[in-house]
């Protein structure tokens, strides 16, 4: 008995601490032993690594969307930021060859704070929600690539800059990884912070948060400007290892926010986790590896994120406190 009861409370612990993310966590261990019993070499050193780099773009870009998302908006934008800097970079280069890839790589980052600033002060000064901002933001870049482009974009990005997309440290850890490890972690560092806090309790409840003294106005353009930084540092690697085209960031603002739902993320902000939402991306990923590998046809990809985010969504809505409820009535008082 006092076995079972020691067991019953280490198992409540283990659940609490893993929060509402606990569900995306056993999924993702499910996937990744699916995928092991699918291909026997899945975990070899050089195809697992391979299998992160794919997946660090839509990390970093679910890590800013959970920023945006937790204090109560959406970012739909992100997508085409990285369209647009994966084109923005080949122009560059096409006019100046010889351009040092840290300073290319750095206006990105920068064109990325500008759009997600722009995004910012829009939805908070000027009360558009944010779902019709960045749709807007969001035509506007593919509009203007596509003007500029004429839908076939010209020029190449030189070997120094796709290093970050293709390229290894140390001769065998795949850069992408780095990137997404250090994205991850600054991050996680962001949320224990008295901004991170701050980001929550805006999307948990605005007018509470400004009553304490929160500047809620500002802590949302922040989030923006660090979800179109994102975005722009995706756009180097996917510009590293995909080669430059105009349909390089296409659909990347519905994987970012269906791997944070799947991560349990409120939509509507103030609950989740952001490692929850990292590994909501990880989870996505590995579903689709998994389908490629299963030969599923990869046109059915939208139709699972539709179903995902429709399922997450539904069973976060769902009153679970009155099923309960419902379940302790019918047993006599006794819970079940």
């Amino acid at each position: 008995m006092t076995t079972a009861t020691a067991t019953g409370a280490t198992y409540k612990r283990v659940v609490r601490s893993l929060g509402t993310g606990a569900p995306v966590y056993a999924l993702l261990a499910v996937l990744l032993v699916l995928l092991a019993v699918t291909d026997i070499g899945f975990y070899e050193p050089d195809r697992f690594l391979a299998f992160v780099k794919r997946a660090a773009p839509l990390v970093i870009l679910a890590a800013g969307q959970y920023l945006v998302i937790v204090c109560g908006e959406f970012d739909l934008s992100v997508g085409a930021i990285v369209t647009a800097g994966v084109v923005a970079a080949a122009e560059v280069y096409g006019s100046f060859p010889d351009a040092p890839w840290l300073i290319v790589a750095s206006g990105l980052l920068l064109a990325g704070a500008l759009a997600g600033l722009v995004n910012g002060l829009i939805t908070t000064w000027l009360r558009v929600p944010s779902f019709i901002t960045t749709l807007g933001m969001m035509l506007i870049l593919e509009g203007a690539v596509f003007y500029w482009t004429g839908g076939s974009p010209h020029g190449q990005l030189p070997q120094d800059f796709r290093q970050l997309g293709r390229g290894t440290a140390l001769g065998w850890l795949p850069w992408a990884v780095v990137a997404c490890l250090a994205a991850g972690a600054l991050a996680v560092l962001l949320m224990r912070s008295d901004f991170g806090r701050t980001l929550v309790a805006t999307g948990d409840s605005e007018r509470t948060a400004a009553l304490s003294g929160v500047r809620v106005h500002r802590a949302r353009v922040i989030a923006f400007v660090l979800s179109g930084v994102a975005a722009a540092l995706a756009a180097v690697l996917v510009g590293g290892f995909s080669g430059v085209s105009a349909q390089a960031g296409r659909g990347y603002e519905f994987e970012a926010i269906t791997a944070v739902v799947l991560g349990g993320v409120v939509l509507g902000g103030g609950r989740g986790s952001v490692v929850a939402a990292m590994a909501g991306a990880f989870s996505l990923q590995a579903l689709f590896t998994l389908l490629n590998l299963r030969g599923v046809s990869g046109a059915l990809e939208s139709t699972v994120q539709g179903v995902i985010v429709i399922a997450a969504v539904g069973i976060g809505a769902a009153d679970w406190s009155r099923l309960r409820r419902r379940r302790t009535n019918s047993s006599g008082g006794t819970p079940t």
